[in-house]
């Protein structure tokens, strides 16, 4: 199988976007800021979004939005996404937004269920993301391992996973890994976000080991610390301030370090966890005898240029593993990920500038 370095694989979903108001948010009990599945008291969550405000519809799922942002700074036929949908208009939709953006998707369609959706609440720069998996929770191994999609897995050289999938087909993410460590090709995963460690930590725990690269941002890191009863709050007075966490007490390298340190199948290569925070530093750690440690500040937005943050780390994903694909150092993987999100924010969700950008290095 030529080309299609990368496979993704994630939940395909159909983002409904609005901008709400802490009314809405209030009548369904949501935060501000947060990304959670969907229970009986969100269920006309998404009839309010479409029938009482004006919403915007987009491709989504977080691998998803991933893969549109790496084939947006690839040539073409560089991604191919695998994930299950509903044979509905909705799903035709998600479709055919990706086959636009140039990824070849290769979905398991679900006839018996209806295309995922997420309701995103946007109010200033934050979002509350409630997702109902729909179709994209019904994603079956036997779909992976069927010849066809197969073929896909053995001709790509990267692969990234979404946290979120960890709710969905464990054995499907266990046989890429497996695939991954064998031949010596590159295994990534996403945390997602908080309450996958903090719920899915058995999930988790069986597909670490086999990620050379863990993407995730600092409250996700948090909670991994949290449920896995790591000690690693800073010393008092001292406190690291951050976008999202404005009193955080916990030590984010030290967090990456331990992360970065856990056993790993793929011995060929140490693992490298990368841990962003807002507008603050990116800190990423290189495992080893002797962990490597760097900080990379991030490219500055002027605040009136930014239209919506949602899908930021998405796109940081994106960029970062377009950088993988091309085969750049380290440094300049974080920076395409910098990039690519720098240009997410100006966008109403998680979309990427029609007017093509090519990526450059920060001076």
């Amino acid at each position: 199988m030529s080309g299609y370095p990368l496979l993704c694989l994630g939940n395909p979903l159909l983002d409904i976007q609005a901008n709400g108001d802490k009314a809405l948010l209030n009548k369904y009990e949501l935060k501000s800021n947060d990304a959670i599945l969907a229970d009986e008291k969100h269920r006309f969550l998404y009839d309010d979004l479409t029938t009482k405000y004006h919403p915007k519809y987009l491709a989504g799922g977080a691998a998803q939005n991933s893969a549109r942002g790496a084939q947006y700074a690839l040539p073409p036929k560089s991604v191919v996404y695998v994930g299950c949908i509903g044979k509905d208009a909705f799903g035709e939709q998600v479709n055919d937004a990706c086959v636009k953006e140039g990824v070849l998707t290769k979905y398991r369609i679900d006839e018996d269920q209806l295309t995922g959706r997420c309701g995103v609440i946007i109010t200033g720069l934050d979002r509350s993301m409630v997702t109902d998996l729909g179709a994209a929770n019904h994603y079956k191994l036997e779909h992976l391992k069927s010849p066809e999609i197969w073929a896909y897995v053995e001709g790509a050289k990267i692969f990234y996973v979404g946290g979120f999938h960890l709710t969905v087909c464990v054995p499907a993410i266990l046989a890429l890994g497996e695939h991954a460590a064998e031949t010596n090709k590159v295994f990534s995963m996403n945390l997602s976000a908080p309450f996958i460690p903090q719920f899915f930590k058995d999930q988790l725990d069986s597909v670490i080991p086999y990620c050379d690269y863990l993407i995730g941002n600092e409250s996700e890191a948090i909670a991994y610390a949290e449920s896995h009863n790591l000690d690693v709050s800073l010393p008092t007075p001292a406190i690291v301030t951050t976008t999202n966490s404005p009193t955080q007490s916990k030590d984010i390298t030290a967090i990456a370090k331990a992360i970065a340190a856990l056993p790993k199948k793929n011995t060929s290569r140490p693992r490298t966890v990368v841990i962003t925070q807002g507008t603050e530093p990116t800190i990423v750690v290189v495992g080893g005898a002797e962990p490597i440690v760097a900080s990379y500040p991030v490219r500055p937005v002027s605040s009136k240029d930014i239209v919506d943050t949602n899908g930021a780390g998405d796109a940081f994903a994106g960029g970062f593993l377009a950088a993988l694909v091309q085969g750049n150092e380290l440094k300049t993987a974080v920076d395409m990920g910098h990039w690519l999100a720098s240009w997410g924010i100006r966008e109403l969700g998680p979309a990427y500038p029609a007017e093509k950008k090519l990526y450059s290095e920060s001076t």
